[in-house]
């Protein structure tokens, strides 16, 4: 063979290599190096009125990925996140998923809290090819806006029939008035549930909305009062919630009260005070669960943070938990993460146990909520019985 041969042949086999090497970033738009790390995009609230949300949020993020990377990351490769402040803005969930989008590192984006920032910016993923995992997004639209859109959260199609059940069927409640944070969140919320309390048969005998940054709810209290109502239902979050009840016990009102599972947090006790004892919730996570898995995150929770989560810590956890898994079992793209979310199954979970997705509502398949109680100051499970007057 001529030299001039074999030089030929020595350039097509580096041309060979150097493009099989360039694969990856090709087919991803980033290569990843042997420890480079994979990255996730988290859009939520850390600063305005939700941002205790996004800091329960970091708490579950941060443990999960201590427990990831502790044990060598994914095939070798560091997980991280990059938390973009929202503020729950829709506008600025917007800007952020530009931003996500473009960044070709981040392989799957989480958030926002609100299904309806979420929302806002579905489109933009929905075009990019990114999935967008609403661990929080219970709207019953948020998984319609594309293939594109993932959630463990169980839809208000789903969870307000349960509720409906629970304060109907179980505690009884026949006259009820509702308060419910007035948001294209609580007014879907609270429509649903009307219309199951009323084929449970009972009557709604007043809905009052509130603002979200509203903090005296006495004038609110007074008109849901003067219809006459054996018991109230809150849908609302667990520091509009605790106000509400403080208010409401302050104002004379002794009905029992039940609020839907997003009160469901150690703050709801916290803020509320004696008076939130006696109120009834429900959540798909309780750390009182004997199943090993949640004690174990329970535990280490508590070592870390000397508090109990609630279940927006447990959600994030859940989530970054899952994101790793869905690139271990199916490859660091997004294509992969896309198509492994609708094959993955038996996945590890605080909240679920083991879960997979319903490929057609891209919601978790079977889920069911606990019922609970806030009895001497603490979350316990309820025990069935009429709901009882507050003294």
């Amino acid at each position: 063979m001529s030299l001039k041969s074999n030089t030929l042949r020595k350039l097509i086999g580096a041309w060979t290599l150097g493009a099989a090497s360039m694969l990856p970033l090709l087919l991803t738009g980033v290569a990843h190096a042997a420890s480079d790390p994979y990255w996730v995009g988290v859009t939520g609230p850390l600063s305005g009125q939700d941002a205790q949300y996004g800091e329960q949020w970091k708490r579950g993020f941060d443990l999960a990925l201590e427990q990831i990377n502790a044990s060598g990351g994914i095939n070798g490769h560091p997980l991280q996140y990059d938390f973009e402040d929202s503020r729950s803005d829709p506008r600025q969930a917007v800007a952020i998923a530009q931003k996500f989008v473009d960044d070709k590192r981040i392989l799957i984006e989480l958030g926002d809290l609100s299904s309806g920032a979420s929302m806002a910016a579905s489109p933009i993923y929905q075009r990019a090819g990114l999935v967008q995992f609403g661990f929080t997004n219970s709207h019953p639209d948020f998984t319609k806006g594309g293939d594109y859109m993932w959630s463990t959260a169980i839809s208000q199609a789903e969870e307000q029939p349960l509720l409906a059940n629970y304060v109907t069927k179980g505690l009884g409640f026949k006259k009820i008035g509702v308060l419910y944070l007035n948001t294209d969140w609580g007014r879907t919320s609270k429509d649903i549930f009307v219309k199951a309390a009323q084929a449970n048969g009972a009557q709604v005998v007043a809905a009052e909305g509130y603002q979200p940054n509203e903090k005296d709810f006495r004038a609110t209290l007074t008109r849901v009062k003067s219809a006459a109502p054996d018991s109230l239902v809150l849908i609302s979050y667990y520091s509009d919630g605790a106000q509400i009840v403080r208010q409401a016990r302050a104002s004379g009102v002794h009905e029992p009260i039940a609020a839907v599972g997003s009160v469901y947090s150690p703050k709801f006790i916290d803020l509320g005070g004696d008076a939130v004892n006696g109120v009834y919730t429900e959540s798909n996570f309780f750390p009182g669960d004997p199943r090993p898995e949640v004690q174990s995150f329970v535990q280490r929770y508590k070592a870390k943070y000397n508090a109990d989560p609630d279940t927006f810590a447990a959600r994030a956890y859940d989530a970054m938990i899952l994101s790793a898994e869905v690139i271990r079992r199916y490859g660091p793209t997004r294509g992969a993460v896309h198509a492994g979310l609708a094959k993955i199954d038996n996945v590890p979970s605080v909240i679920f146990g083991k879960f997979h997705f319903d490929p057609q509502t891209r919601r978790v398949a079977g889920a069911k909520n606990l019922d609970l109680v806030v009895k001497d100051g603490k979350f316990a499970l309820w025990n069935g019985g009429s709901a009882q007057h507050a003294q």
